[in-house]
């Protein structure tokens, strides 16, 4: 027999309409590791990304080639926007962890305007667990 087999059909059907995100979804958790904050704000050169960000935030956590630092770890925006990164003295474990195919994000917990320019933003660093 060299034929496809659907046996339940209800479960093809979740996954047609969405793809498989809000099938996988549920199965997964996010596991806190660390506090810190983000670097390098008051480098930024698109600063209305300080204006669009608020508590709660979820943010994508992605390597970076970077001839200072190694284990540079960039934060991004949902919205792909570039707002810092992993503080250097921080980096060593998590970049290790994304090197090794693991999944990172941050939550924005935090944000305090030190000045017109510059706002001191903590995170949380969560591992999504499947």
């Amino acid at each position: 027999m060299d034929e496809l087999m659907i046996k339940k059909p209800e479960v093809v059907a979740l996954t047609q309409n969405g793809g498989l995100d809000h099938v996988i979804k549920p199965l997964t958790k996010e596991i806190h590791l660390f506090d810190t904050y983000v670097a390098g704000v008051s480098y930024l050169k698109d600063k209305s990304v300080l204006q669009e960000i608020k508590i709660k935030d979820r943010l994508t956590l992605q390597r970076e080639d970077n001839k200072f630092d190694d284990k540079a770890i960039l934060i991004l925006t949902s919205d792909g926007k570039k707002l810092g990164y992993v503080p250097e003295k921080d980096n060593a474990i998590f970049s290790r962890l994304m090197d090794a195919g693991k999944l990172l994000v941050a939550y924005i917990s935090s944000i305090h305007k030190k000045s017109i320019d510059y706002q001191q933003i903590s995170i949380g660093i969560y591992l999504v667990d499947f």
